[in-house]
């Protein structure tokens, strides 16, 4: 099984999905601009080869660069796990005739637009929603649907270039900051607790689930620096509070054709207790939702993804033992990180629970908050009792500061 894995290094997660595909039997080939002595020894180590290409989301130019290199290697797959390179893989798999998901698929996943339309059609309940090019169409679509509504790109990734607007007034505000993105959804804003519902699936059916809630919403994460974002995945998504979360999901995987691999779908529980759809990926999740997983299952979702893609397959048998969260922290202040406070306090107060550490250490620069949700490092605690979980997740939030200066 010779497997063409694009950007086997990034992002974070990367490396294990390479390493997955390696520890599956697969002869696992890396497809990337960067150089190739420049990639992580734990990647490196688990190619059998390398392309290398000038710049490898400009599609075009990868396409015509890297063709004929894989005309001769004769891959069995071609997988890409990140946001931006869905539609690339599929654009290969179609050159050389690969089994795996099409273009018109990986698109419908990619644009928001596309992707509700098809929901529409299976008659799943989705924003209500409008493609826009320009003020104009954001105007016209705003005062169609009705304030408030959120804004954002087609074919984004988090919240990033994502807005709440109130009213048309704010809407004028807001459309400069957006001129920069070609085309944008216009949707209903959703008032409701946001979760993940996340799968490895064959054939559109899922093999393993998963259940996420993030701690707040995504959106005020994204505008407010003060907070500490967290997300708590639930220890089984298989519980009565989540049976119509479960079968909601899986009638999305159908609807959109997923097929085989992960997904990653975001998702409203309104008051009234209406399940409302947010957006599918076709990939893993980022956020360290991967490692939540692993940590609440106790096996390794990385190598069963590579064995559903390659063989079709899945043998990890998911424990189900730990809720776990993990809380994404802010330095306060600006430059380089100057201390830590608290850590030692939790690390005593959570002891074995605490499972993971890595913020970044001090005399480092802080990172911008705004372009990345891993902030300036994160905290991963888990426990077999959800509201102890939950008390944990509050401890690491209030309890540990990062101050810069």
């Amino acid at each position: 099984m010779r497997v063409v894995f694009l950007s086997p290094h990034f992002p974070h997660e990367m490396p294990q999905f390479t390493r997955g595909l390696a520890e599956v039997g697969a002869e696992v080939w890396g497809l990337a601009d960067a150089p190739q002595d420049a990639l992580p020894q734990d990647v490196r180590r688990h190619l059998a080869g390398y392309l290398r290409v000038s710049r490898l989301l400009d599609e075009e130019r990868t396409l015509l660069e890297v063709l004929p290199d894989l005309q001769r290697l004769r891959p069995d797959r071609i997988e890409c796990l990140w946001e931006v390179g869905v539609v690339l893989a599929a654009r290969l798999r179609e050159a050389l005739g690969v089994p795996g998901q099409s273009v018109e698929d990986a698109m419908a996943f990619r644009d928001k637009e596309l992707m509700k339309q098809r929901l529409d059609r299976a008659g799943l309940r989705v924003p209500h929603h409008a493609k826009v090019r320009g003020a104009r169409d954001a105007v016209e679509a705003a005062e169609r649907i009705g304030f408030p509504i959120i804004i954002k790109p087609i074919d984004g990734a988090g919240t990033r270039d994502t807005f709440r607007v109130d009213s048309m007034a704010e809407l004028q505000a807001i459309l400069p900051r957006v001129a920069h993105v070609a085309e944008a959804s216009v949707e209903e804003f959703i008032d409701g607790e946001e979760f993940t519902y996340d799968t490895v699936a064959v054939d559109s059916k899922p093999v393993f689930e998963s259940i996420a809630q993030y701690h707040p919403k995504p959106l005020i994460a994204r505008n407010e620096q003060w907070v500490s974002p967290a997300q708590v995945l639930y220890r089984t998504p298989h519980q009565p509070a989540f049976e119509d979360a479960i079968a909601f999901g899986r009638q999305v995987l159908l609807a959109m054709g997923r097929g085989t691999g992960f997904s990653h779908m975001e998702w409203f529980r309104k008051p009234t207790g209406e399940i409302v759809f947010g957006e599918i990926a076709a990939r893993a999740p980022g956020g360290r939702l991967v490692d939540q997983m692993n940590i609440a299952n106790d096996f390794d979702v990385c190598r069963e993804w590579a064995r559903t893609v390659c063989w079709r397959s899945f043998e990890g048998i998911p424990q189900r033992r730990y809720h776990v969260t993990c809380v994404f922290k802010r330095a306060h202040g600006e430059g380089r990180i100057r201390r830590i406070e608290g850590l030692e306090d939790v690390r005593r107060r959570l002891g074995s629970w605490l499972v993971s550490e890595e913020l970044l250490p001090v005399g480092s620069w802080r990172r911008d908050w705004k372009q990345t949700l891993l902030s300036d490092g994160c905290l991963i605690a888990r426990h077999p009792d959800y509201a102890t979980c939950i008390e944990m997740q509050d401890l690491l939030v209030r309890g540990v500061r990062m101050l810069a200066g």
